[in-house]
């Protein structure tokens, strides 16, 4: 096991990319369900305010740090992480490792085209990629729900991709995961609409200065200004309030 670190409240392991896929590869192994989950500024002040967020996340089995405000925050703190592991690029480095592998995978999430993309695109470069399902990220009711769940779980897949916003991705896995029986689950936000090229990432300077969300931002301002802007400020009174108890 990994040494963890507490920041905020919230644990988060202390792994490199390499680490990571070594772990969740051991998940699979086991056949037994672990969930993943990564941490942002968003996260971590979201976790702050919502103590059921919170617990979801201290109870999973891999928790990254994917933001370098958050990998900052750790070293300024006394706590340094080894690495950022962007949930994107966890995300198109398992889909690579399941079709080596012979994983299967099932994806839910976004809107119905975006999710029927995602799966032509990535079969489309790994020609022995095994997709056991998918489906979009509408439901509603717990009636529905159960059923998203028992579609998840017929499919046998090793590994579940959930592209759903926060908080409602990790309380619909702290929910079912148990009952899908998927060796490996993960939340991957909005990791499908930049896989299939509908979101552009921001260039490798901007995103090893932390500015990878000024370029979310210029993007979608008028979508993205009150989390970025107003939300997510809240993250540095929480750094403050942790290094004054420090």
């Amino acid at each position: 096991m990994s040494a963890r670190i507490t920041l905020m409240g919230c644990q988060i392991d202390n792994l490199s990319m390499a680490e990571t896929l070594a772990r969740v590869e051991g998940y699979i192994d086991s056949g037994r369900p672990h969930q993943h989950v990564v941490v942002n500024v968003d996260k971590l002040v979201k976790a702050s305010r919502d103590a059921g967020l919170r617990a979801i996340i201290n109870d999973c089995d891999l928790v990254n740090a994917d933001g370098m405000p958050v990998v900052w925050a750790a070293r300024l703190l006394g706590k340094p992480l080894k690495e950022r592991v962007a949930g994107i690029d966890l995300f198109e480095a398992l889909m690579a490792r399941a079709a080596e592998r012979g994983w299967r995978v099932f994806l839910l999430g976004a809107r119905e085209e975006v999710v029927q993309a995602v799966r032509a695109h990535f079969v489309a470069r790994h020609a022995q990629l095994c997709i056991a399902g998918c489906r979009n990220g509408y439901w509603g009711g717990e009636q529905e729900e159960a059923a998203v769940a028992e579609q998840v779980r017929a499919s046998r897949a090793d590994l579940l991709f959930v592209a759903i916003s926060s908080p409602k991705k990790e309380q619909f896995l702290g929910r079912h995961q148990g009952a899908m029986q998927v060796p490996f689950a993960m939340g991957v936000g909005g990791s499908f609409d930049v896989a299939v090229g509908r979101v552009r990432r921001a260039p490798r300077w901007m995103q090893r200065a932390g500015l990878e969300w000024f370029y979310r931002f210029l993007q979608e301002p008028r979508r993205m200004f009150r989390r970025y802007f107003i939300d997510d400020m809240a993250f540095i009174w929480l750094l403050i309030k942790e290094a004054a108890r420090r």
